[in-house]
């Protein structure tokens, strides 16, 4: 049975984003952010592939559960923290690290009995209004943890950025101070922290240098931690730049194939609610894909499907299962020929331009049904 709708998964193209960003941070660390399934680009295969990363971040517990039993044997950030006692156990198990962000981990901690030494990243709030203490409460953070005898000492700490990737927008050299002077409120002010940190992000890493090594500024003499995710799959994490802008190749190509061919009279609809119209005599092709795959519905009539190469514009309301593309000026397009949605040769941040979203969202978005094929 043929494939229809496909994700082509370039390996190559992940190994040459990875070789790209760490020649941006020679002596950072760093951590690949595969949470959401990686992207939307499979957890499993894409966790063999950076087997030379030094970690792993995910969001939740259950996702460094599904990596460790899929035999991975790296160390994974649980970037969300844990919950429940019974989440902080589960993570135990499995050689997790946790982050600690929230009052109620403490009281976790207090409670835990392991065999072996837990490594914690506590996070600062420096701007983004989501997860982490304030610098106000980092002082007794740290004595807390520093306390806790079933806690790996030196004490890890993070923060995130809220604007990174706008490189004119102010705020992210305003965190990175607040975060440096945290650090330097400890010992009085007067010693250098000695744990690791993590502040960088993939827009960070490509914009805003200051966050990648000591300064007076940032004063430590553990090792910074960057934290990698869109881009190792050659989506832009910066504002008006495409992924070709930034030396990035995307990894995932989504494409299908046309299922029918047919020619309409100027004036038939096309579509559900009949809201498009052709202007003329019109040879129309339908596309396998649709919101059931992650092909979004609000895309508006106009926006490009490579058909053999060529632009075709799509017509009428995306459905479930099935798009339509006006192949008039394509004339030598048929059934079975390929149609690409986004990739090499159509940017998936113009796509998602269209479809008034981001990048994420879309390679986040492929659904299930959509088959996985890993080449390169």
């Amino acid at each position: 049975m043929t494939d229809v709708a496909v994700a082509v998964i370039r390996s190559a193209a992940i190994r040459h984003n990875l070789k790209r960003l760490r020649s941006a941070a020679p002596g950072c660390r760093f951590m690949a952010v595969v949470k959401a399934n990686a992207y939307g680009h499979g957890v499993e295969a894409i966790a063999e592939l950076l087997d030379d990363v030094d970690a792993l971040g995910i969001a939740r517990v259950a996702e460094g559960v599904r990596l460790r039993n899929a035999g991975n044997k790296q160390r994974i950030v649980v970037l969300e923290g844990c919950g429940t006692n019974e989440e902080l156990e589960v993570a135990i198990a499995h050689q997790l690290d946790i982050v600690v962000h929230d009052p109620v981990h403490f009281e976790l901690l207090a409670r835990v009995k392991s065999s072996e030494l837990i490594k914690v990243w506590l996070k600062l709030d420096t701007g983004m209004g989501r997860l982490g203490f304030c610098a106000d409460q980092f002082a007794t953070c740290m004595n807390f943890l520093n306390s806790n005898d079933a806690i790996k000492k030196p004490i890890q700490v993070m923060t995130h950025l809220a604007c990174a990737d706008d490189v004119d927008n102010p705020m992210t050299a305003e965190q990175v101070r607040s975060f440096g002077a945290a650090l330097n409120a400890l010992n009085d002010g007067n010693g250098i922290f000695d744990g690791d940190i993590s502040i960088a992000n993939s827009a960070a890493l490509l914009s805003w240098p200051q966050s990648l090594e000591p300064s007076v500024e940032l004063n430590y003499r553990g090792d910074n931690w960057v934290r990698l995710g869109a881009a190792i799959f050659g989506v832009s994490p910066l504002l008006g730049k495409s992924s070709r802008d930034l030396n990035l190749r995307p990894a995932m190509q989504f494409e299908s194939q046309l299922i029918a061919v047919k020619t309409i009279a100027k004036g038939d609809s096309v579509g559900y609610g009949s809201i498009w119209r052709a202007p003329r005599d019109t040879a129309v092709g339908v596309v396998a894909v649709g919101y059931g795959d992650g092909y979004p519905r609000q895309l508006p009539e106009g926006t490009p499907v490579l058909i053999n190469d060529r632009r075709a514009a799509l017509i009428g309301r995306v459905s479930m299962d099935m798009i339509s593309v006006d192949l008039t000026d394509i004339p030598v397009a048929g059934v079975g020929d390929r149609a690409i949605l986004w990739g090499d040769q159509l940017p998936i941040e113009e796509i998602a331009s269209r479809a008034g979203t981001i990048s994420y969202e879309l390679i986040c978005g492929i659904t299930d049904r959509v088959v996985k094929r890993y080449v390169d």
